[in-house]
């Protein structure tokens, strides 16, 4: 079984024999010095955010430092949650989806991105943003930082945006499969950097293989991880439903 929480340590235990450094998303632009190799693990957390609580101790567990991004929709949005995995020494940040909320109204998303910012801030110094994909929707939440700055906002980073992924091999379980990018409407990234994963094993052995870069991005949605086989499969066959429906999207907008 993939997806499991037992995997994804498997995953960690495969990163800390291959003296990988865990950075945050937010330690990697202050810091200075990081030795590589290094990887940034950051967890979207878009659903059932137990789950990242899960993830957030096993982590713990193993003295590894992680990226957690949140929603504020009513399907993600926990304080105590968020709370927990900032006690656990981990970095909190949004995960904005205003343009979406404000219905592509781009003035609107941007007062909703300072309140939402403010929300979060009141469990963690938030430095960091990064982008909800909203599938379904037809706005980019991107969008909205084509006229304004997220700096002004006291963020000093966003990964579409900041990251030079000719350096930083980027690695992303969207659609419950590894960089499966034909079911992947916008967590998509402009590379030459590339591996052939799909299976977490996969992963772990070009790991063991010193096959992957010195600098890496893991990307998980904690909502896809479960260690139960009920959530497990029927995560697994929502998800496959939700990748047809994200295939066709992808060829109509195309």
């Amino acid at each position: 079984m993939d997806f499991t929480f037992k995997i994804y340590e498997e995953l960690l235990q495969a990163l800390i024999g291959a003296d990988y450094n865990f950075i945050t998303f937010e330690e990697y632009f202050t810091l200075k010095d990081v030795e590589e190799p290094l990887v940034i693990l950051r967890h979207d957390v878009d659903r059932k955010p137990y789950n990242a609580v899960v993830m957030a101790e096993i982590e713990k567990k193993h003295n590894v430092k992680a990226s957690y991004y949140f929603r504020v929709v009513p399907e993600a949005w926990d304080t105590e949650v968020i709370k927990k995995i900032a006690e656990l020494g981990h970095e909190c940040g949004y995960h904005y989806e205003d343009l979406d909320l404000a219905k592509g109204d781009i003035d609107k998303a941007y007062e909703m991105a300072k309140k939402h910012l403010t929300m979060i801030k009141e469990f963690y110094p938030v430095q960091t943003i990064c982008m909800h994909g909203s599938p379904l929707s037809p706005n980019d939440n991107k969008e909205v930082w084509r006229k304004y700055n997220y700096r002004d906002l006291g963020i000093i980073a966003e990964p579409y945006f900041d990251l030079d992924y000719e350096k930083v091999l980027y690695i992303t379980d969207t659609g419950r499969a590894w960089n499966k990018t034909n079911v992947s409407v916008r967590d998509k990234v402009a590379t030459s950097l590339s591996v052939n994963v799909k299976t977490t094993q996969q992963l772990i052995e070009l790991i063991h293989e010193d096959h992957c870069p010195n600098q890496l991005m893991i990307n998980t949605h904690p909502n896809r991880w479960n260690s139960s086989i009920v959530p497990w499969t029927k995560e697994l066959v929502n998800q496959n439903l939700k990748n047809v429906i994200k295939y066709a999207l992808i060829k109509i907008r195309k």
